[in-house]
């Protein structure tokens, strides 16, 4: 009887575990697994190492405000949390407002949409999406307007997870991924239909500096739409609370610096673009993006005992445990933000390439 108990105890744990772990793993279909963590193109004895030298960063102001500092900074970044992400949140690398009786995977999906909505584009049309991650966008973007993608990330290891989720989807032929900086593309003036970039042109030092690349490769006539990271009316650089939770924003997030509200319209027009539209997606009535941050707590504290067993039992890299963990308070410090007003991923700007400008 005792020996039956055994057995009974040991293969319940031994199941719990394997649901917890490889059931409950993936974030989406086809996402990823707990057990396939890894840090991305760091070899996996080195993540720890490559956790302390994004830190050093921080350590080093000046470095991370010049362009040639950022694309490294943003890269390493992006290899330690790639598997993260979409193990714990999904293909999609952004917020979005919740949206009664939709899920949240529904609602990521209504949020791009509307993204291709704005830029009236056609089936067949070449549209770029610069800040791309690993495509969870870019294909709701596709199925949705039938247009042609090419995304652009400065992470190769994006390249490939985009590339994989692409084919799996049904949508390579439509859906083209480029490694590359955004801040000087290898794509020809006045080549696309209309650009877009999701919560991505906050990791540039100068947001001047990728609205005029952008503005350099869309065709005349052609739409531009950004949903920025921004302070916004309600922030005070006076306020230490505000200040400590914007910086721990900054800090978890590989940004340079956050911009206020108030600067991004004076910014698109100074690089030749003409401001359609402009407008904060997460004020009433829209629903806190947050939210799913809130009911997320149970679950990062799950998350945050498979990765440490993980790497304990040497599946997943040591250096996986604190990088979790920085996402962890970075999630605190979203929250705050959220809660108290002064931070908004989803300042959304419409902008047009006047029809009688042609990049030289």
């Amino acid at each position: 009887m005792d020996a039956l108990a055994l057995f009974c105890t040991a293969s319940l744990v031994a199941g719990g575990l394997y649901w917890f772990v490889c059931v409950l793993g993936p974030a989406e279909q086809k996402g990823k697994r707990a057990a396939n963590l890894s840090g991305g193109s760091i070899a996996g004895e080195n993540v720890q190492d490559k956790y302390k030298q994004y830190w050093s960063f921080f350590r080093r102001p000046k470095e991370i405000e010049t362009a040639d500092k950022v694309p490294a900074f943003v890269d390493t970044f992006y290899n330690l949390v790639t598997d993260i992400y979409e193990w714990g949140w999904g293909q999609s690398f952004h917020f979005s407002p919740a949206i009664p009786g939709k899920s949240h995977r529904d609602a990521t999906r209504l949020h791009e949409e509307m993204a291709v909505d704005l830029l009236d584009v056609k089936p067949g049309d070449r549209i770029l999406d610069a800040g791309c991650g690993v495509g969870g966008p870019m294909r709701a973007i596709a199925a949705h307007s039938g247009a042609r993608v090419v995304g652009i990330t400065i992470n190769e290891y994006q390249v490939n997870r985009a590339r994989v989720h692409n084919k799996k989807a049904g949508l390579d032929k439509q859906c083209e991924v480029v490694c590359g900086n955004f801040l000087q593309m290898p794509f020809a003036n006045d080549s696309f239909d209309g650009a877009y970039s999701i919560e991505a042109t906050c990791h540039a030092p100068k947001l001047e500096e990728v609205y005029a690349e952008i503005y350099r490769v869309l065709k005349p006539g052609s739409m531009y739409v950004s949903y920025e990271w921004v302070t916004t009316e309600l922030y005070s650089g006076e306020n230490p609370d505000h200040v400590e939770i914007i910086q721990g924003i900054e800090r978890g997030d590989a940004l340079p610096g956050l911009r206020s509200y108030d600067q991004i319209a004076e910014i698109a027009r100074k690089v030749g673009f003409e401001v359609v539209r402009e407008k904060d997606l997460a004020k009433p009535p829209a629903k806190p993006w947050w939210s799913r941050l809130k009911m997320g707590r149970i679950a990062y504290w799950r998350n945050h005992i498979v990765v440490t067993v993980l790497a304990f039992l040497g599946i997943a890299p040591k250096g996986v445990v604190d990088v979790h963990e920085m996402l962890f308070k970075t999630a605190d410090f979203l929250v705050r933000g959220g809660d108290t007003g002064i931070f908004t991923p989803m300042h959304m700007i419409l902008c047009r390439k006047p029809e009688n400008k042609t990049s030289e």
